[in-house]
């Protein structure tokens, strides 16, 4: 199904966007669409759409569903980064600082 979404995608290109599920189907009719493409857009629920995306993204959801929930909050910082002279640049180029 998956691949006749996106040739019903591609056939509404053109589309003067937002469109009502009706302006979609008269479109696609124009543009001479096969019958399995029609049957498709007659299967959208009857509402507008924004962009060709949401078109499909409707037909065959490919987005992960979202159950609401945030997502968890970071933990706070646990403090100063490890050793004295973390971000201090070494005195010789190439040498290695010693642990402190």
């Amino acid at each position: 199904m998956s691949a006749r979404v996106a040739q019903l995608q591609v056939l509404l290109e053109g589309v003067a966007l937002p469109a009502a599920k009706q302006d979609l189907l008269r479109y696609a009719r124009g543009e001479g669409a096969a019958p399995a493409e029609l049957a498709l857009l007659e299967a959208l629920p009857d509402r507008g759409y924004a962009s060709i995306d949401e078109v499909g993204e409707t037909l065959q959801p490919v987005q992960p569903a979202t159950n609401g929930a945030q997502p968890e909050q970071p933990r706070a910082a646990s403090g100063l980064p490890p050793g004295d002279a973390y971000t201090d640049p070494s005195p010789e180029p190439g040498r290695v600082r010693e642990p402190s």
